[in-house]
């Protein structure tokens, strides 16, 4: 299989999805490992879980009532049971069937109650998981589109898809399983050890005494199990981030034969998951073997110390019988307990996981008290149909330089101002700085010193909004979203009307394109605009800018996918709207920076060539070789 040089650098873009829209080509790589996971601060699960409930404290003790109620209802059952033994039988043998009658109404009326109480209560907790589940999944996606590149550069997206859909799941089965269950059991234990101790002390002590070796076994359990499940949410967010990364890069991972080795890979975090889920299920076989047998001996002991009491005169027959039907109970949860705990311990990794993502903060936040931007004074409708002209803004790095995260300085301190109006075209070699200028533009990042202004104003004192509708950027990768071309162009300006978005098509040179399509601009462009090839991409994603309307644009390498006569019709685009705005231009092609009023040459972070085109060619500097290289290739 042979591929083109272009194709070929579309199929490697598409081997990390994740990074596609921020890949950076001066960042380090800093993605995350398969071991690396989200850090979670000290108490961060216990506040979400409080943050989660507090608007449904009502409910929450409207459903502990009901349940406090149908327990009581349920345990009053085997009581019962003994009055009919010792009360009931005799008089009926006395043709006294009163009591028995009694007993018998009250034991179905405790029935009933009890089944309408557990009825109300799992209705209850149903639409009370439910709003819980759905404010989480909510915030999860919120926060995460909220999170700077910073963290999704870290992160690949499979991890933040298991926070919402795994992660997530776990805790529903918790909710709307086990908590009924942990109630249930710790209910009966409550009111089963004060009945046992007020029907005979003696047994009654003997009977609790069993509970200190259980909660032995069931605390060492959990010990284990919480590790054991910390590790399965991990395993299991590994095995999403590698399906998602293949199943997304599936042309690179067939072009490039990557099946057999995405196989290997996926069969070993496959292998770590079931194993982490192996480990859990034989602890938990443990817990329930070792609890079963002393449950049982502790029953056997009871019942021959009782039956010895009653032989003895020492105790009633149907005291004894209700002793045994208690012990049942009281040991027969010993399953349920070890699947809650099972349950407890998978949802409390999964809400650690959880609490991590939203817990952490964006490198990049909202001002406390933002300042709005000066007004622009439009001039009336220009040569695009329904956009504006208006003048650009100034831009200024007073004292800036940028570090990673790594603390590898990419840019050291400069000082650069960029006109109202004005054009700049910023060249240089792979990994100069480039891209980090522009991202510090957009405030994808901020400056590890200085500030970068607009018309004066911090980039950090201005809300993320105001930003966005100023500032755009336009990314050599092309991101379309699953929809209609008309709705990819019109989402910087969803309020565009159908003859904008043409409008703008028109200008870019993306009009005729797109009406040759089976429905035009009503055409969807599916999965990350795989119905359309990538130099039409780019062009739909030069369109989208342009209705956007920004007084700042940054074309970051925004050429780089369209073949000559492409290239062509967008910079005759550009000459046109770029007119009066602010632009900065980042491109390898020299054909690009011909529109431009100035020229940066930047090397390791440093701007070492600052003029316009015109002069710096004429000159002996790097931009002038380039430019002559770039001229002789033509020939």
């Amino acid at each position: 299989m042979s591929v083109t040089d272009t194709e070929e650098a579309e199929l490697l873009e598409e081997l990390e999805p994740d990074r596609g829209a921020l890949a950076d080509e001066d960042a380090p790589a800093t993605g995350s490992e398969d071991g690396e996971d989200i850090p979670v601060p000290p108490g961060a699960p216990r506040a979400l879980l409080r943050s989660l409930l507090g608007p449904h404290k009502a409910r929450v003790v409207l459903a502990m009532l009901m349940i406090t109620v149908q327990q009581g209802a349920l345990q009053v059952g085997p009581l019962l049971v003994s009055y009919a033994i010792d009360r009931g039988i005799p008089a009926l043998q006395h043709h006294d069937a009163g009591p028995l009658v009694a007993v018998t109404a009250g034991y179905l009326g405790c029935a009933a109650v009890a089944t309408l109480l557990q009825r109300s209560f799992i209705r209850l907790s149903g639409v009370l998981n439910q709003a819980i589940l759905l404010e989480m999944r909510r915030r999860i996606f919120r926060h995460a589109q909220a999170l700077s590149l910073d963290f999704h550069e870290r992160y690949t997206s499979g991890r933040i898809i298991s926070r919402a859909t795994s992660d997530v799941d776990t805790v529903r089965e918790l909710l709307n399983e086990g908590l009924q269950e942990l109630l249930s059991v710790i209910l009966s234990l409550m009111y089963i050890s004060g009945l046992l101790l007020v029907l005979d002390w003696r047994l009654g002590l003997a009977s609790l005494s069993s509970i200190l070796p259980i909660y032995y076994f069931t605390r060492a359990y959990r010990r284990r199990s919480q590790a054991i499940y910390r590790r399965s949410r991990t395993a299991v967010a590994t095995v999403i981030v590698r399906f998602t990364e293949t199943m997304n890069g599936i042309r690179p991972v067939q072009a490039f034969r990557r099946e057999a080795a995405n196989e290997q890979a996926f069969g070993v975090a496959n292998a770590d998951y079931a194993d982490a889920n192996a480990g859990g299920l034989l602890s938990m076989a443990q817990f329930v073997a070792t609890s079963r047998a002393t449950a049982n001996i502790w029953i056997t002991g009871v019942v021959v110390w009782g039956a010895y009491l009653v032989a003895d005169g020492g105790l009633q027959l149907g005291v004894l019988a209700a002793f045994v039907l208690y012990l049942r109970r009281l040991f027969d949860p010993i399953d349920q307990v070890a699947m809650f705990l099972n349950s407890y311990q998978s949802a409390s990794a999964a809400l650690e996981k959880i609490a991590g993502l939203l817990a952490h903060e964006p490198s990049v936040p909202e001002p406390t008290e933002p300042v709005a931007l000066p007004d622009l004074a439009r001039s009336g409708q220009g040569e695009l149909a329904g956009i504006a002209e208006l003048a650009g803004r100034t831009v200024d790095f007073d004292g800036v330089s940028f570090a990673y995260r790594n603390g590898r300085e990419v840019l050291p301190r400069f000082d650069l101002r960029i006109p109202a109006g004005q054009s700049v075209a910023v060249v240089g070699a792979t990994g100069a700085g480039k891209s980090t200028l522009a991202k510090l533009l957009a405030r994808f990042y901020d400056p590890s010193s200085g500030r970068v202004a607009l018309d004066g104003v911090d980039l950090r004192d201005l809300a993320t909004a105001e930003l966005r509708r100023g500032v755009v950027m336009v990314t050599q990768e092309s991101f379309l979203f699953s929809g209609t071309v008309a709705e990819n162009i019109s989402i910087g300006r969803p309020e565009a009307t159908r003859e904008e978005v043409e409008a703008a098509a028109r200008a870019i040179g993306a009009y005729d394109f797109i009406a040759a399509l089976p429905d035009g601009f009503d055409t969807d462009v599916r999965k990350r605009g795989g119905r359309i090839s990538a130099g039409q991409r780019q062009l739909v994603a030069f369109a989208r800018a342009l209705l956007a309307d920004p007084a700042v644009l940054i074309l970051d390498e925004a050429t780089s996918s369209l073949d000559v006569p492409g290239e062509q019709a967008v910079q005759r685009a550009m000459a046109t709207v770029l007119a009066g705005r602010t632009a900065v231009i980042i491109a390898h092609r020299l054909s690009t920076v011909e529109i431009a009023d100035r020229v940066l040459v930047m090397d390791q972070g440093e701007i070492v060539e600052d003029g316009t085109p015109t002069e710096l060619i004429a000159g002996t500097g790097r931009f002038a070789g380039l430019h002559r290289a770039w001229k002789d290739s033509l020939v």
